[in-house]
């Protein structure tokens, strides 16, 4: 008999019939009640066990985390919480579990640090495997946006030889040996004789790429994986991460906000509308969790509150400028409350000042745009008409609350002779990306997109605190196991 999926018996209206499950052992109650759960849903299905007619040796063996498979009738339950529960006649023992050495029991409540270092294995608990369903359904989702808006799927190279961000923070990737490195002259490593011939790392971002493909096929998305070798040790950061950054051509910075904001909604709805016990089991997680805070530092909205704000109220859209005015006005600047404190425009944003922004202030999700110049990537795009010494560029930011920016984005420079003049005084080399410069030289038009880090949506959708903890095998500073 071919085993049905827990989801499907628990959502069964026909009783009375031979069932077959299998799945993993919750827990064993009075050699009577096994909780079982196949991963297909948040909810475990009841089996009840006759205990008089099956061996002690079996019942010793049905221990949390034992894989096991169960044949009997489907029958309405007696007891509260489930609507069906299997009678159990055949119970078969796949795998045993030592209940001494199984580090995951439903009594301990391990902490999250605990389960960080057994990442192998906390999916088995209801937190992380309704997190990792949440985080397969948004990633569906994503996809399912922008095939429905005509966008073309492509996948940029995860081995690169530029820095879309010019921020140096890469991991080198080279066949070179490390105990006798082939050097020039004058000292320097030799990638001339390395595997591609030139240095090459991890990409940031497939942003560059991606514009090229833009420029042709009109509106692409790229969704893969991408690096940054930036010693974070904080619950926001991670080494290895999803990025996902759509890219289209014809479209100015107002059109990007848009739709950033349109993509955000219907990933945020579509994990409401197919998630909705893994995110009630979420929400009550949170609030469990939240007893134990002062009252001030207590969210203001419980988790499907929130994400059904994001879905009812439109972004707050504020320059930057206007921006730096609030927050210098702000009762937490004035009485040095920020550990950045801001005295004058041009100063870089931190986490907490973005919080401010949309938690305390605007009470909404935020977009900011038009930043100075001098603290983004060179490919964005110039405002005219600026005061000198305060030149802005097309660029936009979007805030979340308890994230911070969930989104960066611009106009990208579309004028050869602008972006050749801003790489100069970078020191970008041209050569290396005279192939982007192409797109200027050859057919250029005005073109904008965004870069999403998925794991951020993850973790507000989730409610989760900490990045680690919405990804399968996180990978930070010190820590690359699994």
């Amino acid at each position: 008999m071919r085993h049905t999926k827990v989801k499907d018996l628990l959502n069964s209206t026909t009783t009375l019939q031979e069932v077959n499950a299998k799945g993993w052992v919750r827990t064993f109650r009075n050699n009577q009640f096994i909780a079982l759960n196949d991963g297909s849903t948040i909810n475990n299905i009841q089996c009840v066990v006759d205990f008089e007619n099956t061996p002690d040796e079996t019942l010793k063996r049905i221990t949390t985390g034992a894989a096991i498979s169960v044949t009997g009738n489907l029958i309405e339950s007696k007891g509260a919480g489930q609507s069906v529960e299997i009678q159990v006649t055949k119970l078969e023992i796949l795998g045993d579990s030592d209940a001494e050495k199984f580090p995951i029991q439903p009594k301990n409540k391990p902490s999250l640090d605990f389960l960080r270092e057994n990442a192998h294995l906390r999916v088995r608990t209801n937190m992380f495997g309704a997190i990792m369903r949440v985080r397969s359904v948004l990633s569906f989702a994503v996809h399912s946006y922008f095939q429905q808006k005509g966008f073309v799927y492509v996948n940029t190279p995860i081995i690169t030889g530029s820095d879309a961000e010019g921020a140096g923070e890469m991991f080198k990737v080279t066949a070179l040996p490390f105990d006798n490195t082939p050097r020039t002259e004058d000292g320097k490593v030799n990638y001339k004789e390395d595997f591609f011939e030139k240095e090459t790392n991890l990409t940031v971002s497939g942003q560059l790429e991606g514009e090229t493909y833009a420029m042709a096929l009109g509106q692409i998305y790229t969704f893969g994986p991408t690096f940054r070798a930036e010693n974070s040790n904080t619950s926001r950061h991670l080494a290895e991460f999803w990025m996902i950054e759509p890219e289209v051509a014809f479209n100015n910075l107002d059109d990007n906000m848009d739709l950033a904001e349109d993509f955000i909604q219907y990933v945020i709805k579509y994990a409401l509308d197919n998630c909705k016990d893994d995110l009630k089991f979420l929400e009550a997680r949170l609030l469990d969790e939240e007893k134990s805070k002062p009252q001030a530092d207590r969210s203001e909205m419980a988790l499907l509150e929130k994400l059904n704000f994001v879905l009812e109220n439109n972004f707050k859209r504020v320059s930057y400028t206007e921006a730096i005015d609030i927050l210098r006005d702000s009762t937490p600047n004035k009485k040095k409350k920020f550990n950045y404190i801001i005295n004058e425009w041009g100063a870089d944003l931190q986490s907490e000042h973005e919080r401010y922004l949309v938690e305390k202030h605007f009470k909404c999700p935020v977009i900011l745009f038009d930043y100075p110049a001098n603290i983004k990537a060179f490919y964005m795009r110039l405002n005219d008409n600026t005061e000198p010494g305060k030149e802005t560029v097309r660029a936009m930011d979007i805030l979340f609350p308890g994230i911070g920016e969930i989104v960066g984005g611009s106009e990208r420079e579309e004028r050869y002779d602008v972006l050749i003049e801003k790489m100069k005084a970078l020191e970008i080399d041209e050569e290396e990306l005279s192939w982007y410069l192409d797109t200027r030289r050859f057919g250029s038009a005005t073109h904008a997109g965004f870069g999403l880090g998925f794991e951020r949506l993850v973790l507000f959708v989730t409610g989760m605190t900490n990045i680690r903890d919405v990804i399968p095998f996180p990978r930070t500073p010190g820590n690359a196991e699994f």
